[in-house]
C-alpha cells in the first residue's frame, strides 16, 4: 500500500508533531506499506529533509521523500485558493493520502484519511484566531466533500467531530495515539548523575505537584491554584509549560507565593525528571482530544488527578484520580486523596498505571491506522 504522508506538522514543535512523526515512523517499519513523504517548510525544510531522509532509511528504497521550498502559507493559497494541486504528480503512485485537519489537497480522485485531534476551537472559540478557525472550517468541508475518512484519537473527539462536524458516524474512526517515543528515549538514556543536575538547576528540593501544559483557559489553572492554595505549606505547586494566556490576573497574592514556581517552556530531560520527582500530575483540564500528560505521567510511575470529562477519563481508565474540573473542592479532594493514600494503595493505583499503558503503543496504532487507509481506498474504489 502507497501511502502519502504530509509531515509538515513535525516543524511545529505541538502535539500533533509528535503524533505525525512516531505514526510514520511506525509505519514506515511495516512490510506491507511504501510512504511517499510530503512536506513544505522554507525556514525548516531543512529539518523536514532530515526526518525523511531518517525515515526512508527503514527498508531501504521502498519509501520516497518530496520537501517542497515554500512556506506551508504558500501551499494553503495553492491548495484553498487556486485549488491547485500537485500530489500526483510528485507521487503518480500513492493510492491515499493522509492529511491533517486544517488543510487538504483538492483531489476528488484522491481517497483522503485525517486525523483530527480535538476540536478546541469550536468548544472554546477564544482560544483561537478567526483566521484558524476559518481555515479549518474550509478543510472539514473539503473532508465532507471528499467523503474521506477521519480518524479521531479518542471516542470523545469521535463524538465531537460526529456531533459538531456533521460527518457520518461509519466516516469516523478511533484510533487511540500512545506515549512519544522521544519520552521513552529520554527516559531511557538518563543517567542519575544527569538527573541530579537537572533536580539542583530546577531547584527541586521540597516535595510538589507537577502541573503541565500551554497557560491557557481551557486548562483549568486557575481552579488547579485555588486547590492547591490550603496546601501550600507542605507542597509546592509547579507548572511546566509555555506561557500562552489564562485567567490567573484575580490571584495575585498566590502568584505571589514562593511556593507557586512557573517554570515556563522546558525540555524532554526537565520534563522526564519533573514527572519522576513529582508527588502527582494535575491535569484538570476542562476539555482534552486526549490528554498525553496522563500517559506520560503513567510512565514515570506517577499518580495523576485529572478530570472526569472529554477525553480524560478514557485515557486515564481506572488509573487516576477523576474529579470534577469546575469545583475547586473537588480538585482539592482528588490532591488530597492521592496525597494521603496508603503505601498499599500507592502500589495497586501503580499497577493499574502498568495495565493502563499496555494498551498505548505505536505498532497497534500503525495497524489500526493502515485498516483506514484500507476503507478508504475501498470506498473510493466503489464511487
Amino acid at each position: 500500500m502507497k501511502i502519502g504522508i504530509d509531515i509538515t506538522p513535525i516543524i511545529y514543535d505541538r502535539g500533533v508533531s509528535r503524533y505525525t512523526s512516531n505514526l510514520v515512523q511506525a509505519l514506515a517499519q511495516r512490510s506491507d506499506v511504501e510512504l511517499r513523504l510530503y512536506g513544505t517548510s522554507m525556514r525548516q525544510k531543512q529539518r523536514l529533509e532530515d526526518f525523511a531522509q531518517e525515515v526512508c532509511r527503514f527498508r531501504s528504497g521502498r519509501h520516497q521523500a518530496r520537501i517542497q521550498s515554500y512556506p506551508p502559507k504558500v501551499q494553503e493559497f495553492l491548495w484553498n485558493s487556486l485549488g491547485k494541486n500537485h500530489i500526483r504528480k510528485i507521487f503518480p503512485d500513492v493510492e491515499v493520502f493522509h492529511s491533517w485537519d486544517w488543510l487538504q489537497p483538492p483531489d476528488k480522485d484522491l481517497p483522503l484519511v485525517s486525523t483530527i485531534h480535538d476540536l478546541a476551537i469550536l468548544r472554546y472559540p477564544e482560544t483561537a484566531l478567526p483566521k484558524v478557525v476559518k481555515l479549518h472550517q474550509h478543510s472539514w468541508k473539503v473532508l465532507r466533500q471528499q467523503r474521506a475518512q477521519v480518524i479521531t484519537v479518542s471516542q470523545a473527539t469521535r463524538r465531537d467531530v460526529i456531533e459538531l462536524l456533521h460527518f457520518p458516524p461509519q466516516d469516523v474512526h478511533v484510533v487511540y495515539e500512545s506515549l512519544p517515543l522521544e519520552s521513552l528515549q529520554v527516559s531511557q538514556r538518563l543517567t542519575e548523575e544527569r538527573q541530579e543536575q537537572i533536580k539542583q538547576q530546577l531547584q527541586l528540593n521540597q516535595p510538589f505537584i507537577l502541573c503541565v501544559g500551554t497557560r491557557e483557559p481551557r486548562k483549568n489553572l486557575r481552579r488547579a491554584i485555588e486547590a492547591w492554595w490550603p496546601l501550600r505549606q507542605d507542597v509546592q505547586l509547579i507548572v511546566a509549560g509555555a506561557a500562552g494566556w489564562d485567567q490567573t490576573e484575580e490571584l495575585q497574592e498566590k502568584l505571589q507565593s514562593t511556593q507557586l514556581r512557573f517554570l515556563g517552556k522546558v525540555t524532554d530531560e526537565e520534563l522526564a525528571v519533573l514527572y519522576g520527582e513529582a508527588e502527582l500530575l494535575l491535569y484538570p483540564s476542562l476539555y482534552e482530544g486526549f490528554g498525553l500528560p496522563i500517559l506520560e505521567a503513567f510512565h514515570f510511575g506517577t499518580p495523576v488527578v485529572t478530570s472526569n470529562t472529554s477525553a480524560m477519563p478514557e485515557i486515564a481508565g481506572n488509573a487516576a484520580e477523576l474529579v470534577e474540573p469546575t469545583s475547586v473542592e473537588s480538585i482539592r479532594k482528588g490532591i488530597v486523596k492521592v496525597l494521603t493514600e496508603n503505601n498499599e494503595a500507592g502500589r495497586r493505583r501503580l499497577q493499574q498505571m502498568i495495565i493502563r499503558l499496555q494498551l498505548f503503543n505505536w505498532q497497534r496504532v500503525a495497524e489500526e491506522t493502515c485498516k483506514v487507509y484500507r476503507k478508504a481506498i475501498q470506498l473510493h474504489a466503489q464511487r
